[in-house]
């Protein structure tokens, strides 16, 4: 079942002020021929997960089952919960909204007539581990292990190299300071763009509350060519979207989240390879862990292939698959018959002691959980709005998933590309999560809460 033009429009008003925004259209420009094929992975990894009882794991039973009852608590509207250890897959649970859930949204005076819980559970019904789920923000993660693949197969010199060898637009004149590295963590420098709901057109964001997410350029058609299109901030001057009040100053080299700068590594990737991202990840990431995804595009016909992929947010797959992902990190590669494939940048990954490096987050396993060089365990996280997770406890060998109902909308074809027009609802497709953002401020799922409740599960010696 669809959303209908009017559920469409209250999904727009609340999720998309809050997610990670995109970036545009690609302009004409040479690419480098590739140097190398990639390489031929022999042994990929299996379709379907091994699984063990959370005993033979090494887990108290009912502890963990208590941990999965905190994640799927009704108001964290849970779609997929699960956990590997040790490359097996101990538990999983998958749902549709509840009844509470249901009728908690019917009850909203905010939504229009006719949306009852009886529509509610027919819209995000029952859900399984086939069930497609989405990324948000977790995708800026896989686009990083992308520049990494790309870097590991000398289409790029190092994550220190000048982003204007690539971005040419920024070869003459200050841009050409920026590295790959500086856009990995978000330290660009430059200015976050947001895109109109109204029109449409991307500019600078005006407020906080629109760049903070990461700036709204959803709504763009083309969601590259802005963000490529972007001038240093000015350290020192008062920017409103610095602070919450609107009277923060900029400061220089500060981490500033930025869906640009991870939107402008996808097409470094589309120019330092001569392929698109999707196709570069089939190749080189999906494929060897036989993970089947779809990553949305922008609506610009040109593009990288028909359209610019969205590499910092939006790709489509199942939480099993995303565990793939989690288990490749913690392998330290992917494994194959050779030995460990893009070894160097997984292990700088996991290694990372900043917060937010190399498109991924970083948690000490205890708290206060900040990182230092005091932990002894550093959790390598990923980080989707509306709470798409994936976490890696290397000590204890440990991979969790956690995401929130979705239901891609697809209301003019399955292409995923990403339609936003305001005016014209019926011809757009976007993706849509339904967690806390449309009921406003509520309790909210805690993956550190969950991390701590299933390592406490975790028998000694287990």
């Amino acid at each position: 079942m669809r959303p209908s033009p009017s559920l469409s429009s209250l999904l727009i008003f609340a999720l998309f002020s809050a997610c990670g925004g995109g970036g545009g259209g690609s302009t004409e420009t040479s690419v480098t021929v590739p140097p190398s094929s990639p390489p031929a992975f022999e042994s990929p990894h299996p379709d379907i997960w091994e699984t063990v009882s959370a005993s033979e794991a090494g887990f108290d039973e009912d502890a963990l089952d208590s941990a999965f009852e905190y994640a799927v608590t009704d108001g964290f509207y849970t779609q997929a919960v699960l956990l590997v250890k040790d490359g097996k897959l101990v538990r999983e649970r998958y749902r549709g909204i509840t009844g509470a859930e249901a009728t908690d949204l019917a009850s909203n005076s905010s939504l229009p007539a006719g949306q009852n819980a009886s529509y509610w559970q027919d819209l995000y019904g029952d859900r399984d581990a086939a069930s497609a789920v989405t990324s948000w923000s977790t995708a800026k993660s896989f686009t990083s292990v992308l520049i990494g693949m790309a870097i590991e197969q000398s289409f790029i010199q190092s994550a220190s190299q000048s982003a204007s060898d690539f971005i040419d637009e920024w070869e003459a004149d200050d841009r050409a300071s920026i590295t790959i590295q500086q856009l990995l963590d978000m330290r660009s420098g430059l200015i976050p763009k947001c895109s109109s709901f109204e029109t449409a057109v991307v500019g600078e964001c005006g407020d906080y509350s629109s760049a903070s997410s990461g700036g709204d350029i959803l709504y763009a058609a083309d969601q590259l060519s802005g963000c490529i299109d972007r001038e240093f901030a000015v350290p020192g001057t008062v920017y409103p979207w610095v602070s919450p009040q609107g009277d923060g100053a900029y400061e220089a080299g500060q981490f500033y989240y930025s869906n640009c700068d991870t939107q402008v590594l996808g097409e470094i990737i589309f120019r330092a390879t001569g392929q698109d991202p999707g196709l570069f990840a089939k190749q080189n990431l999906f494929e060897p862990l036989n993970i089947k995804a779809d990553w949305w595009r922008d609506d610009v016909e040109t593009g990288q292939a028909n359209g610019n992929y969205l590499t910092y947010c939006c790709l489509d797959s199942t939480a099993r698959d995303f565990a793939k992902f989690g288990y490749m990190l913690l392998l330290g590669g992917i494994e194959t018959s050779e030995g460990q494939s893009y070894a160097s940048y997984a292990s700088t990954i996991l290694a990372q002691q900043e917060t937010y490096q190399n498109q991924f987050w970083a948690y000490c396993d205890s708290p206060p959980f900040s990182v230092s060089t005091g932990c002894e365990n550093i959790l390598i996280v990923t980080v989707g709005f509306d709470g798409q997770y994936i976490l890696v406890d290397q000590k204890n060998d440990i991979v969790l998933v956690r995401t929130s109902l979705y239901v891609p909308i697809l209301n003019a074809s399955d292409d995923r590309k990403m339609r936003l027009n305001p005016l014209q609802l019926s011809a757009s497709n976007w993706v849509a999560s339904l967690p806390m953002a449309m009921l406003g401020p509520r309790s909210e799922f805690d993956i550190l809460e969950f991390y701590l409740a299933v390592a406490d599960a975790l028998q000694p010696g287990g």
